[in-house]
């Protein structure tokens, strides 16, 4: 996942407002969003944040990705009164993250009204899936193993039936809490490299289980198992259960 970023919210008086740049492997953590028990992504971020200058702040992301779900580009902000500067807050919680798959790549000051929730201008999410035979060793946690050959046409053809302003029911989970199903999407591009069919999509914001979703409808295709206006269907349908199985985080 990759967030780009501009103002737009406002903090406390007193405080200094930073944005992050974060990357993390997310295999270990229980997504990104705090949890009661803790093991979360916030909740390691809040933990280094404390050790290093002793406040308790809460590091705002402008994606809430799953468990098992990566980042290269996450944006985040977080408020704080003792205001180090940048280089001293990245390298003082990188320090404090070890050995957590977890590390901040940059860090700024921000202006009072970013969020970087709120001021994203575009998120994009990039999704793998390996066709082989062999079982992967080295990225077993970072693709989805299909052990059979996909075709890249067909789905090239139903993705484009996604793009676009469209009531995205049949492609978000039942437990998603946006107030519509409604969302643009600015793109869904499909590239083969080598056995690896690489699908990555663009918007300004997705829906609870959206690329996932979208994932497993495209390997369907693939597989046969639906044409590309069996996809189309599906989508106008506006009916969770007309979804194929989503794919795996």
């Amino acid at each position: 996942m990759v967030a780009w970023a501009r103002p737009l919210g406002g903090r406390e008086i007193g405080l200094m407002r930073y944005r992050l740049t974060i990357e993390y492997d997310g295999s270990p953590f229980s997504g990104w969003q705090s949890q009661r028990e803790g093991g979360a992504v916030q909740d390691a971020l809040a933990a280094a944040v404390k050790e290093f200058c002793g406040e308790t702040t809460t590091a705002f992301g402008a994606g809430r990705t799953d468990t098992g779900v990566h980042a290269r580009g996450q944006v985040a902000h977080l408020d704080l009164e003792s205001a180090p500067t940048p280089e001293k807050l990245m390298a003082g919680l990188n320090y404090h993250l070890k050995p957590q798959p977890l590390v901040v790549i940059g860090a700024a000051h921000a202006p009072d009204d970013f969020d970087a929730r709120f001021s994203a201008l575009a998120r994009h999410y990039q999704y793998r899936i390996l066709c082989r035979r062999a079982v992967p060793a080295l990225d077993r946690e970072r693709v989805w193993f299909v052990p059979q050959k996909l075709a890249l046409q067909p789905m090239q053809e139903a993705a484009g039936h996604f793009i676009g302003k469209h009531d995205f029911t049949s492609f978000r989970s039942v437990q998603c809490q946006a107030k519509s199903p409604v969302k643009t999407l600015d793109s869904l591009r499909i590239d083969a490299a080598g056995d690896e069919f690489i699908i990555t999509a663009s918007a300004r914001s997705f829906l609870h289980n959206q690329v996932r979703s979208l994932a497993g409808a495209l390997k369907h295709v693939g597989e046969g198992k639906w044409t590309p206006n069996d996809a189309r269907a599906a989508l106008v349908a506006c009916d969770r259960a007309r979804c194929p199985p989503v794919a795996p985080a």
